[in-house]
């Protein structure tokens, strides 16, 4: 019997993905878990393994087009199925309406397509009609950018954000694009389109910023403690086949500290607050096309050990295309680490729908005064990006306080 391959999703706000490239064609015979093709989306870029074994025998969707997740864009089957020698597109139906898919924000219901002409109710959530009384705005009026054409959370917060600042806007009302300059004939220039990831990302950090009240506090942190810890088991790490980093560290005092301060752990859902009972800390990865988020799932029940080959595991996956989609879902709270590159500290923006982001600046030695006398430590800067919106600034404080202590004062016995 043929077996379809569907688009997956690839994170837990994910509603689309782009073919970059088959890796087969039509007529070749695949194994189960062979790669098949190759997507792009704003979290990840990935390999995706055949769901079966048999032959290739039909391509729906070509290299470079951008569908919805679980569409069918394959077919496994017998060699006497082969449709044919050329990728064949999908073909619309004559009179159905045409369907747009986005990543959504959360609170935003953009689980199912609508026809792009369909209004008031069945182009928006109860929250966003909501809002809409509350500002006296009529939904019928805003362009949605969610599934064919429904108005979403970040539609109407950014059209009540643009008519108090005197806009007026279709869409998700953002400021008009003045135009890029043209190009003086005589410079000389390349102009080349943003890739899929890239475009779903400055979405994805707009969408952030409109969403949340970000609020950001920087504490200076000393590593000298971790850092003798890593030279008297480095190479006790090294035979086990793991590398003992500062992001190990940083992630287990990072977990104790969200087991103790919750709501940084949680998300907002409209009127809401959702506590996640789970600790899946996200750790960026920076790439050459763009930045991934894997996830470390239940990081609070990992050791010192198991953190390590956990934060290489995914770091090497995720730089190699082979992360599994269930690695990029349902992550509550993310490290970035721009210190990697020598930035001293950032400002991050926070991965939605969490409501805290940690950013680690370089870790380097520096005179700082103890005792009243200058003396040189292993510092760094962290700086913690929050949702105001549910984590006040004593909380935000309060919680960087608690990972600086299980940073300063690491015991040497959970290594």
């Amino acid at each position: 019997m043929p077996t379809p391959v569907l688009m997956p999703q690839m994170g837990e706000s994910i509603a689309e993905g782009t073919i970059v490239r088959w890796m087969k064609k039509v007529g070749d015979a695949v194994d189960q878990d062979e790669p098949l093709f190759e997507i792009s989306t704003d979290k990840v870029d990935a390999e995706i393994p055949a769901p079966a074994a048999g032959v290739l025998t039909e391509i729906k969707v070509k290299e470079g087009e951008t569908v919805a997740v679980n569409s069918v864009v394959a077919t496994i089957g017998g060699t006497s199925d082969v449709a044919g020698d050329e990728p064949q597109p999908e073909e619309p139906a004559a009179a159905g309406p045409s369907l747009e898919t986005v990543v959504a924000p959360d609170g935003a219901d953009a689980s199912q397509a609508r026809p792009s002409g369909t209004k008031g109710k069945e182009r928006s959530s109860p929250l966003v009609r909501r809002i809409a009384r509350e500002h006296n705005v009529d939904v019928a009026h805003i362009q949605g950018s969610g599934l064919g054409g429904r108005v979403t959370k970040h539609d109407i917060l950014g059209y009540v954000g643009d008519q108090g600042s005197g806009i007026r806007g279709q869409g998700s009302a953002t400021v008009p694009d003045p135009g890029s300059p043209i190009p003086d004939p005589r410079s000389r220039v390349e102009i080349k389109p943003l890739s899929v990831m890239r475009k779903k990302i400055a979405e994805h950090m707009v969408m952030s910023r409109r969403t949340s009240a970000h609020v950001h506090s920087v504490f200076h942190v000393n590593f000298s403690t971790v850092e003798r810890i890593r030279q008297q088991k480095k190479a006790d790490y090294e035979s086990a086949g793991t590398r003992l980093t500062y992001m190990a560290f940083i992630a287990k005092a990072v977990a104790v500290a969200l087991r103790r301060f919750p709501i940084v752990n949680a998300s907002l859902d409209g009127d809401n607050i959702v506590y996640k009972k789970d600790i899946n800390l996200g750790i960026a990865v920076a790439l050459e096309s763009g930045l991934i988020v894997p996830v470390i799932k239940h990081a609070d029940e990992l050791n010192l050990l198991g953190m390590s080959r956990a934060i290489a595991d995914i770091a090497e996956r995720a730089r190699s295309k082979q992360l599994k989609p269930e690695e990029v879902h349902n992550g509550t709270f993310t490290i970035t680490n721009p210190g990697q590159f020598g930035s001293q500290f950032g400002m991050p923006i926070i991965n939605q729908p969490q409501v805290a982001i940690l950013g680690v600046g370089t870790i380097e030695k520096r005179p700082v005064v103890v005792d009243d006398a200058i003396a040189i430590r292993t510092m760094a800067y962290l700086t913690l990006g929050y949702d105001h919106r549910l984590v006040d600034g004593a909380t935000g404080d309060q919680f960087l306080s608690e990972i600086k202590k299980q940073i300063e004062d690491f015991d040497p016995g959970q290594v």
